[in-house]
C-alpha cells in the first residue's frame, strides 16, 4: 500500500451538472489517470477500482468519476437515457479534467486517461479535445468506435485491450484504429470475455495499463 499525498472525496461543478470522484495520489506521483466507466456503472466499479489499485501501487495518480448526476443516474436506471450519449460524457470527463489542471497540485502531473466500454468513447472525445495535456489513453473492452469523428483528432498514444472471446467488440476497436492517426496498439487477451471476469484476465489489464503509463507518462514527468 502506498502512502498517499492526496485521498479525497471530491465534487466536480461544471456549470451544468456536478459530478463526483474519487481522487487518489500516491507520493511521488508520475502521473495523473482520469477514469471514464462504461455504461450502466460508476465511480464504484470494482473492476476499474481493482485497476486503480495496481496504477496506485506503481506510483499513478487516479481519478475515479460519476459521469452523470445522482438524478441522471436514477432516469438512466429506468430508461438508459444518458449511458449512450456519448457527447454528454465526453464533455464530463474534460471538464474533470480541467478541474484537475486547476489544481496546482495535480497540474503538474501528465494525464492519462482508462476508458471502459462506452466510458473509452467518451476519454477519446476527451483526449480530441485536450491533445496538449493528454498523454495516453487506456480502452478496457471499450466502444472507441463510438467516438466518431473525434478518432480523427486524437493524437496521444492509445491502447485497447480486448477479450479474446469478445468477438464483436474486437471488430469494433478494428474499426476505431482504421480511422485513427494516433500510435496505437491493440492487446487481446486469451479467453477472456467482455467483462474480464476470468482467472487473471482482470490482472492482465492492469499490467498493461500500467506498462501503458510508465511508456507514456513517466518520461514527461517533472
Amino acid at each position: 500500500m502506498p502512502n498517499y499525498a492526496i485521498r479525497e472525496a471530491v465534487r466536480v461543478e461544471l456549470g451544468d451538472a456536478a459530478i463526483d470522484g474519487d481522487l487518489h495520489v500516491p507520493d511521488g506521483a508520475s502521473g495523473l489517470v482520469i477514469f471514464a466507466h462504461g455504461s450502466g456503472s460508476s465511480r464504484f466499479s470494482s473492476r476499474n477500482r481493482a485497476v486503480a489499485s495496481v496504477l496506485e501501487g506503481a506510483r499513478f495518480g487516479t481519478f475515479l468519476l460519476d459521469l452523470l448526476t445522482r438524478d441522471e443516474e436514477a432516469v438512466d436506471e429506468r430508461t438508459r437515457e444518458y449511458r449512450f450519449d456519448i457527447e454528454l460524457l465526453g464533455r464530463r470527463v474534460v471538464g474533470a479534467t480541467d478541474w484537475a489542471q486547476s489544481r496546482p497540485d495535480l497540474r503538474r502531473l501528465p494525464v492519462a486517461f482508462f476508458g471502459a466500454s462506452t466510458g473509452a468513447a467518451a476519454a477519446l472525445i476527451a483526449a480530441a479535445a485536450r491533445p496538449d495535456i493528454v498523454r495516453a489513453v487506456i480502452s478496457r473492452g471499450g466502444r472507441p468506435d463510438l467516438a466518431e469523428d473525434a478518432l480523427l483528432n486524437v493524437q496521444a498514444p492509445t491502447l485497447l485491450i480486448v477479450g479474446g472471446d469478445d468477438e464483436p467488440v474486437i471488430e469494433m476497436n478494428r474499426e476505431a484504429m482504421r480511422r485513427m492517426t494516433a500510435p496505437m496498439e491493440l492487446k487481446i487477451i486469451p479467453g477472456a470475455t467482455h467483462l474480464f471476469e476470468e482467472p487473471g484476465a482482470l490482472e492482465e489489464v492492469a499490467r498493461l495499463a500500467s506498462e501503458w503509463c510508465q511508456r507514456y507518462l513517466e518520461q514527461r514527468s517533472v
